[in-house]
């Protein structure tokens, strides 16, 4: 593949908007009347967690149990935006065209200054065993975010915003070679580059107390995959932590930063569930995960009960990481400095389409793999800006070297980026053309050749935020 003419044709999308498979969103709207400059924000949480399984009955005794939809709305001089999360494994594309059509209308407002983003919680669905059909949140994903919308507005208040980041040593990379085999698989890899920053967008209310925040950290919560209960993971225990230490009386919406290639440090207590479930001896050391959790994944495991002590401990341990992720949010938020009541609201987006491939194989990981040319493969990326705050954004999944390089190349120094937002691309991971090279499930199962989305995203990002 000729990757010198793959980039320039890469530069001159970016700059053309390539529409490729996927289309835009896209509205025309009349800005709100407002006489002087004065941000306005209010906020809102919707319980969205699944009616109770019998058979699966959950704990009852932890706040990440439950899965919500939250919004942020805010508005300055007659031009909104709205900030929406979901505790969701994800938001397909129809779902994201739907729900951002009804939002763009309800707050008169352009769709690129709308992001509407998933945790990515592999834990987001009804107990009991996995089922085909479409994702949990299909049907009522584009109403909901939509009445979380209203009453947010509904609160809109004279209001501050300001951004800071901390960091937080909870995830690692997870792209490993096994020792023993001496192939690629997933596992921790302290020598690989990871994200540790957390980020905090916080409206404040005159008064000083925060009334909403917009939180960002790079990990996979795949600590309750396949255990059969329902759990928002690490990232709802956060958004939960953060929101009652404040008394209930304001929102923490959590999104993923470039979390392709990380996982939590710590998956000890989620693989001694999945060996319960199989009868895999439970020494209290660390076991090996994929070798653990691949009889489950792929069904050659019965689903039986699991002893509720192990799953106890699982969910002691999500709540750990939420309290130990929420306070670093909140001494963020403790100490974000530079509070603006008056900054200028502009969202934009664009899509690029970069070559794609089909794979004639089907092995997890440590083969090269086999491909075809497939479809190109359609990539949105926005950029929402608040005064001098770019919220970055993407519909797919990074790796860490994409998103390291987004934030280097901003031209504004306080920039975040949000994965798995705004729609679904075709894609699958996107990895940094270096990383093609790793022979894990991730890389192996991209829809991408390599040359091409890793320059299209960050170039195109910095050339949305130059404008």
């Amino acid at each position: 593949m000729n990757f010198r003419r793959t980039r320039a044709l890469v530069a001159a999308a970016v700059l053309a908007v390539s529409v490729g498979s996927a289309p835009m969103v896209t509205s025309a709207v009349t800005p709100v009347a407002q006489s002087k400059g004065q941000l306005r924000a209010g906020a809102a949480r919707i319980d969205v967690t699944p009616s109770v399984n019998p058979k699966y009955p959950p704990l009852n005794e932890y706040e990440h149990e439950k899965l919500y939809v939250r919004a942020i709305v805010f508005e300055n001089k007659g031009v909104r935006g709205a900030l929406i999360g979901a505790d969701l494994g994800g938001i397909d594309e129809a779902v994201w065209v739907d729900a951002v059509k009804g939002v763009a209308a309800e707050l008169k407002t352009p769709a690129e200054n709308i992001i509407i983003s998933s945790t990515h919680t592999h834990s987001g669905v009804p107990a009991g065993p996995a089922t085909t059909g479409p994702r949990y949140g299909t049907e009522f994903m584009a109403r909901v975010a939509l009445q979380a919308v209203k009453q947010a507005k509904a609160r809109l208040e004279p209001a501050q915003v300001g951004y800071s980041t901390g960091e937080a040593a909870l995830n690692v990379n997870r792209d490993a070679i096994n020792p023993d085999t001496h192939k690629w698989t997933q596992a921790a890899n302290f020598d690989a580059p990871v994200d540790k920053t957390v980020g905090a967008l916080t409206f404040y209310r005159t008064n000083g107390s925060p009334l909403a925040t917009y939180v960002n950290y790079a990990m996979h919560p795949v600590n309750g995959y396949l255990n059969g209960l329902t759990s928002a993971d690490f990232a709802g225990a956060t958004s939960r932590y953060v929101e009652q230490a404040f008394g209930d009386k304001m929102v923490a919406v959590f999104t993923q930063g470039a979390s392709g290639d990380v996982n939590p440090r710590w998956l000890r207590t989620g693989t001694n569930v999945l060996a319960s479930r199989s009868d895999v001896p439970i020494t209290g050391y660390e076991l090996v995960r994929e070798t653990v959790e691949a009889p489950v994944r792929d069904g050659k495991v019965p689903y039986g009960d699991v002893d509720p002590k192990v799953m106890r401990q699982l969910f002691d341990y999500m709540n750990a990481l939420g309290i130990v992720l929420g306070e670093e949010v909140i001494r963020v938020m403790s100490h974000t400095g530079d509070k603006v009541s008056d900054p200028a609201i502009h969202g934009r987006q664009h899509l690029i389409s970069c070559p794609g491939r089909t794979r004639l194989d089907n092995a997890r990981e440590g083969v090269p793999g086999e491909y075809e040319d497939g479809p190109d493969v359609a990539i949105r990326f926005g950029a929402l800006e608040i005064g001098d705050i770019a919220l970055a954004s993407t519909d797919a999944e990074l790796y860490t070297k994409i998103g390291l390089r987004v934030k280097q190349q901003s031209p504004l120094s306080k920039t975040m980026l949000v994965t798995l937002a705004n729609g679904k691309a075709a894609s699958g991971y996107i990895p940094d053309d270096e990383s093609y090279g790793h022979q894990t499930f991730q890389v192996l199962g991209s829809r991408l050749k390599p040359g091409c989305a890793e320059d299209g995203i960050a170039d195109g990002i910095q050339h949305l935020i130059s404008q």
